[in-house]
């Protein structure tokens, strides 16, 4: 599987009335094309943090570090994207990768029509195509999304749609300028189970139709199962276990993967076990192990110091002294 994205070190710095916090902190990770990796973790543990930086969309004064290298076109060298000036994210941003946003109906422009929207996304892109070209590669897009009806509802707006149908809109526009990666920032929040399911199906369809990498940030491990060839957990900003999906899931090496597990419904299981406490303040971390203070199996060596990643298997690893 040929390299797409690789990211060492990834650090996001922002300011506060507090100082400067990281949300993102010296992450690392791979994704080939074609390959799917599931980014999981409670609310407040940087995911969304992490795409905004991918895609060149910080907030005004953050500060970043590290890198994250992206193969653009195929067999053509690789981009840094810490380093892109904001004319070069241009080129970048929604022709090499595209992110399907959490909430369509406030990404979605309430005044334009749908195809207005996925339009504008292939010219920024390809300025050269005629309008009939462009309006075609508009409705083969909607058509890629499986959206019914294409050419009727193109015409619509945004509040026309259901839920479901301004989803796959989201994604027929990530996808119309042809990127090679993808990131879905919690695509089925707010759906019903039905809908989830399919737009789940969707993005795992294109992935492999298309040979997409594929970055899938959610907080639902059944999402994730269903999905995702890698797991990588994010806690306070760091990775802190990855690995394949079947071998994280079945067998979690960190404490946070297990608590998250006991805390997810299944059919066989009755009760839900919740983690006690809540994600720590980035302007309060704990000098050791963020998740030290709820952690069952805690020791005193835990609060000494940020524990490594220690490598379990040859494609396993968890950020715990107890591995």
């Amino acid at each position: 599987m040929s390299g797409l994205l690789e990211v060492r070190g990834l650090t996001v710095e922002l300011p506060t009335p507090s100082g400067w916090v990281r949300p993102v902190n010296e992450v690392s990770l791979r994704i080939g094309a074609g390959e799917s990796m599931g980014l999981v973790g409670e609310s407040g543990s940087g995911k969304t943090m992490l795409s905004l930086a991918l895609m060149g969309l910080l907030p005004p004064g953050a500060r970043v570090s590290g890198e994250a290298k992206l193969a653009a076109q195929p067999q053509a060298s690789t981009k840094n994207l810490t380093t892109l000036s904001e004319r070069e994210w241009r080129d970048v941003r929604g022709g090499a990768i595209a992110m399907v946003f959490q909430e369509p109906m406030t990404s979605l422009n309430p005044v334009m029509r749908i195809r207005a929207q996925i339009e504008e996304a292939i010219r920024a892109h390809q300025p050269k195509l005629k309008t009939d070209e462009v309006k075609r590669k508009a409705i083969d897009a909607l058509r890629l999304a499986a959206v019914p009806e294409p050419e009727s509802r193109a015409e619509q707006f945004p509040h026309q749609l259901s839920g479901g149908l301004r989803q796959r809109a989201m994604i027929a526009m990530a996808v119309a300028a042809g990127p090679r990666l993808l990131i879905a920032d919690e695509p089925t929040t707010a759906l019903d189970v039905t809908v989830q399911k399919q737009i789940l199906d969707l993005l795992d369809r294109l992935r492999r139709e298309l040979k997409l990498g594929l970055l899938f940030i959610t907080h639902d491990l059944g999402a994730v199962a269903q999905v995702a060839e890698r797991v990588a957990v994010m806690y306070a900003g760091r990775i802190i276990e990855e690995g394949p999906a079947r071998n994280v899931l079945a067998k979690p090496q960190h404490p946070y993967t297990q608590g998250l597990l006991r805390a997810s419904p299944t059919l066989k299981r009755g009760t839900l076990t919740p983690i006690p406490g809540t994600v720590p303040q980035l302007t309060a971390l704990p000098p050791g192990c963020a998740f030290e203070p709820r952690c069952e199996l805690r020791r005193a060596e835990c609060a000494g110091a940020v524990p490594a990643l220690r490598i379990i298997s040859s494609d396993q690893a968890a950020r715990c002294i107890l591995v």
